[in-house]
């Protein structure tokens, strides 16, 4: 199942200066971005209130949301609790008294306990408070930091597998390439201000892993062309091995973008912010895949020595007339 020739000979790396330049121009954007508007975090990471409601008879979770948000209670997380009958439901509160939140910042838990069950009991009069708690902002910023150091790891230990796999220009390439990923991923939400939560940090791992296999698989071609050429140029073999699995590259970024469109149509307002940010990570991951990655290689001086295997010398052999 071909979409492009496969012998087709679309020159991607004459464009190298153009596609990098633009590569190198969004990842500063992103980062000015993420300096200057910062992220726009979600319950998760900001702390705030966690309640538990019991319900006699099935709810439905788009319900308690839509009686919540006709209250004034807007950006609540409601997640259904295994069952049909009880729900969480996670919000911030204002900073304002009449919502439970004091001139110095101290929350009034009762208070918006007391208002979000009465809330929800207009709607439903057999909606009854099960728990309450108040999340502090210290475990968000753990959190924070844990998922950054999280994407380093990832990023690192891809590397370490590349580098074991192929060859360091080839690590390098990888890591260059999943920073410029994951950072151009994260630089649209803090351009969109959407809600950053830890879906969408679990998605932007997720990008990476998705991204990574892309590039694995020109790697494995150039590898394979590398080896089985006799005189060709280290243009010639990156521009072929680009060529060659474009149709693959193609078809597995359009038919997880049509899976991840299903689940942001379908799955629910929950799943919203994981679908975007693997739509937006496959558009990136694949131009950078076609675009970036073996600019970089090119650049780096990858050769044909450097992939051929390395046999060990045998000093008996040498020995010999």
């Amino acid at each position: 199942m071909e979409i492009f020739n496969h012998n087709a000979n679309v020159n991607f790396l004459g464009m190298r200066k153009i596609s990098v330049g633009i590569a190198i121009l969004l990842m500063i954007a992103s980062i000015t971005l993420i300096a200057v508007k910062g992220l726009n975090y979600g319950l998760d990471f900001t702390g705030g209130v966690s309640l538990v409601v019991d319900y006699d008879n099935a709810v439905q979770v788009g319900e308690v949301r839509d009686a919540l948000e006709k209250g004034g209670m807007e950006h609540a997380l409601v997640q259904s609790l295994g069952g049909t009958k009880e729900v969480s439901i996670r919000l911030q509160p204002k900073d304002d008294p009449k919502s439970g939140v004091d001139n110095g910042g101290k929350v009034n838990l009762d208070k918006i306990a007391d208002d979000v069950t009465k809330t929800l009991q207009v709607a439903r009069p057999d909606a009854k408070l099960k728990s309450r708690d108040y999340v502090g902002s210290a475990v968000g910023e753990e959190l924070r930091s844990d998922g950054i150091l999280a994407a380093i790891v990832v990023i690192v230990g891809i590397g370490l597998y590349l580098g074991i796999r192929f060859e360091w220009r080839f690590a390098v390439a990888a890591i260059a390439t999943e920073a410029h990923d994951a950072l151009i991923t994260v630089g649209i939400f803090a351009l969109m201000q959407r809600e950053f939560d830890l879906t969408v940090l679990a998605s932007v791992l997720a990008v990476i892993g998705y991204s990574i296999n892309d590039k694995v698989v020109v790697f494995d071609r150039v590898r394979e062309l590398f080896r089985l050429a006799r005189k060709a140029e280290p243009e010639e073999i990156l521009n072929r091995s680009i060529n060659n699995t474009l149709s693959r590259t193609i078809i597995t970024a359009l038919f997880t973008a049509i899976t991840m469109a299903a689940l942001y149509f379908f799955g629910g307002p929950a799943v919203h912010g994981f679908a975007i940010t693997m739509l937006i990570g496959i558009l990136v991951g694949t131009l950078s895949s076609i675009f970036v990655a073996s600019p970089i290689l090119l650049w780096l001086g990858v050769s044909k020595q450097d992939l051929m295997p390395k046999t060990k010398e045998n000093p008996e052999l040498a020995r010999r007339p």
